[in-house]
């Protein structure tokens, strides 16, 4: 069949191509999504009611994941920065990956809020001129504007990467280069403004500390380089394009650093509330110790912890330089982040309420499967991308007809 000169079309034809195992993946993807489907539409026709959330928990598995991906999209500055702050070209051929991650990352975390609302009919009342989205006066208006303003960059950026690679020819980098480095900011930002989102909070004593934000991004260069660490590995040796050692390498150092970091900023909280006594600590004590019958949560921060420092030790050992370990260590990592970053930092949030009451909360089935399908669909979102990037990248998706993009027309850290 001939290629179509539309790279839409293009594009539409090839995600859905390759090996069988590939397809086998997408499948099993797709089965996954419809699974979370019906667990969502279980929750529409019934309301929050089915899931575990009461009055008192009103924040579940659903905002934690929410919490949790949004440092996920914070993965593209590790790469961006690499690439065209500090010219290193083997961090430039895989940029795509990072974009992939990040409009994966940020569309998934659009949809954890919006199954996370009762009645999401009712978020035309955000949208400007329709409804009133009180910015900049609240908040949360705030984390609108950033979530939505994110998730068109990196479309943005995605498009003209692939579209130019289709048509043989590098993006037009008066543009191109600007919104990467715009990317940056609005990445740190985006996470920072979701965490003020936590720490100003007053009635939340847990939240309510301004190492919160520091915390946020400390983990967030912890979950989305691992992530993209096993991404790479497996495009290394399945994806059919070489990953330079140096990408690795260079991850495995920021992983390190930024594991220490925050392993240190959460000890910190623990020294500061529970060795001076602080009158607010009871929600620092429930989380790590429980209070009588109620230890719901002692299993998630404890294995978070027992994670993050298996993960710490193999990175500080010799082992880190080999594959595997690195691999064991990336998903270790992993795992602790969202351990500790969404359930082991939302839940205790509301424990015990301002009146003094415990109230355990554990995730519903319902909440497990519609939380499965929007994993599987952020996976399915990435897995695609990436594959339409490496094969743009390698020049096999390519307009008919159209010149071969010259080494030299690369858009190099020189140029812009």
């Amino acid at each position: 069949m001939r290629q179509p000169k539309s790279f839409l079309a293009a594009a539409t034809l090839d995600a859905f191509g390759g090996s069988v195992a590939y397809r086998v993946w997408l499948g099993a993807l797709t089965l996954g999504v419809a699974v979370g489907a019906a667990g969502y539409a279980y929750q529409l026709d019934g309301g929050l009611y089915v899931t575990n959330m009461t009055d008192q928990v009103s924040w579940g598995i659903y905002i934690a994941s929410f919490t949790f991906q949004v440092g996920m999209a914070d993965a593209l500055v590790m790469v961006v920065v690499p690439a065209y702050f500090y010219g290193m070209a083997s961090f430039e051929r895989i940029v795509f990956a990072g974009e992939a991650l990040a409009l994966s990352a940020v569309i998934t975390s659009l949809m954890y809020v919006t199954v996370d609302l009762g009645r999401p009919e009712r978020a035309w009342h955000l949208v400007p001129f329709w409804g009133s989205l009180n910015f900049p006066g609240s908040i949360l208006g705030w984390d609108v504007v950033v979530l939505a303003g994110y998730f068109v960059i990196n479309s943005v950026l995605v498009w003209m990467a692939m579209r130019s690679r289709f048509h043989g020819r590098a993006p037009y980098k008066r543009v191109y280069v600007p919104l990467i480095v715009l990317s940056v900011g609005w990445a740190i930002s985006m996470h920072a403004v979701t965490a003020f989102l936590y720490s100003w909070l007053g009635a939340r004593p847990f939240w309510n500390s301004a190492i919160v934000p520091a915390r946020f991004l400390a983990s967030s260069f912890v979950s989305g380089p691992t992530f993209l660490a096993l991404a790479l590995r497996v495009i290394h040796h399945r994806g059919g394009m070489a990953v330079d050692d140096q990408v690795f390498t260079t991850l495995r150092r920021i992983v390190t650093v930024t594991l220490l970091v925050n392993l240190f900023l959460f000890a910190a909280e623990v020294f500061t509330e529970l060795y001076g006594g602080s009158l607010h600590s009871a929600s620092l004590r429930y989380l790590l110790f429980g209070h009588h019958d109620h230890i719901g949560m002692r299993a998630y921060i404890w294995t978070a912890l027992g994670l993050e420092a298996f993960a710490t030790l193999i990175l500080l050992s010799p082992l880190a330089k080999r594959d595997r370990a690195f691999d064991v260590a990336c998903a270790t990592a992993f795992l602790g982040v969202w351990l500790e970053k969404g359930m082991a930092l939302v839940v205790p949030g509301f424990i015990p309420t301002p009146l003094g009451e415990f109230v355990e909360y554990v995730p519903s089935l319902v909440e497990w499967v519609v939380s499965f399908g929007i994993w599987c669909f952020g996976l399915l979102v990435f897995s695609i991308l990436v594959r339409l990037g490496i094969r743009v990248e390698q020049g096999a998706l390519r307009a008919p007809l159209g010149p071969e993009a010259p080494a030299a027309s690369r858009v190099t850290e020189e140029e812009a």
